[in-house]
C-alpha cells in the first residue's frame, strides 16, 4: 500500500454543525463517501440529534460502498446511480421536481462542483458543508524509494485525489519515468481522465466504479494479456 491520502477533520466543524441544527430546512441529504457518511453521523451525534431526525429527508448516496455504510447504522438510501460518480447522481434525480427544494450535501474539503452546479441549473437549492479534508500525506526519507522498489506490475488509482497526491509525491516531471512499464489501474473515467492528464496512459478502467469492479478488470487483463504487464 502507497497511502496517498490522509483524511483529517475539517478547520471547523461549525458550517456542518450549523446544517446539522437546521436539518428540517432540507428535503434531501446526498452522500458522496463513506468519509462524508462518517463525519456526517458524529456530527449528528455531538450536536444532540440522531437518526430520527434524517426521518423525512429523501436520502442519496453516490454507490455501494457509501449506501452500506449508511445502512451499518440503519439509515435506508432512497436512490442510488447506476453510475457511481456525479453525474450518476444527477441522472438518478432525473424524475424528480427539484424546484425550490433544499439538498445538503456534506462532503470533502475540494470535489467537484458538478452535482450543486446542475441542482441549481433545475431549481433546488444545494447548501455544500466541508465534512472532512484530504492532504498528501507525508514521507519519510528513502520510504518512497522502498514502496516502488522492486517496480510494481500494476498500479490502483481509486479516485482522482489519488491520481494528483501519487504525482505530487514523486515528482510529476518524473511519474512517467517511474510508472514506465507498469499497468496503470483505474476505478472509472473521471480518475482516468486526471491519469491522463498528467501524461499516463490508462491500461485497465472497472466497468462498475467500486473496488470490486476494479479487481475484475485487473483480473481481466492480467488474463487476456497473459500475465504480462502489458
Amino acid at each position: 500500500e502507497f497511502p496517498t491520502i490522509e483524511i483529517r477533520p475539517p478547520s471547523s466543524w461549525e458550517p456542518l454543525d450549523n446544517a446539522i441544527r437546521k436539518l428540517e430546512e432540507f428535503q434531501y441529504l446526498l452522500v458522496t463517501s463513506v468519509n462524508g457518511v462518517r463525519s456526517f453521523l458524529a456530527r449528528l451525534d455531538a450536536s444532540g440529534r440522531d437518526l430520527r431526525d434524517l426521518k423525512g429527508l429523501t436520502i442519496g448516496a453516490i454507490g455501494p460502498a457509501t449506501a452500506a455504510e449508511l445502512a451499518r447504522t440503519g439509515v435506508k438510501v432512497d436512490f442510488m446511480p447506476r453510475e457511481y460518480r456525479a453525474e450518476g447522481l444527477i441522472e438518478a434525480l432525473g424524475s424528480h421536481d427539484l424546484a425550490g427544494k433544499k439538498f445538503l450535501i456534506p462532503r470533502a474539503k475540494v470535489a467537484r462542483d458538478l452535482v450543486p452546479k446542475a441542482l441549481e441549473k433545475r431549481g433546488a437549492q444545494a447548501e455544500v458543508v466541508e465534512a472532512y479534508e484530504t492532504v498528501t500525506p507525508q514521507f519519510s526519507q528513502g520510504e518512497i524509494e522502498s514502496l516502488l522498489t522492486p517496480a510494481p506490475d500494476a498500479i490502483t488509482f481509486t479516485s482522482s485525489s489519488t491520481a494528483s497526491n501519487f504525482a505530487r509525491i514523486v515528482g510529476e516531471a518524473d511519474v512517467g519515468k517511474i510508472l514506465s512499464g507498469v499497468v496503470v489501474a483505474s476505478i472509472g473515467p473521471v480518475t482516468s481522465d486526471t491519469i491522463r492528464k498528467l501524461g499516463l496512459t490508462v491500461a485497465v478502467e472497472a466497468q462498475e466504479s467500486t473496488i470490486p469492479g476494479l479487481v475484475r478488470a485487473i483480473e481481466e487483463h492480467f488474463k487476456s494479456s497473459g500475465g504480462q504487464n502489458t
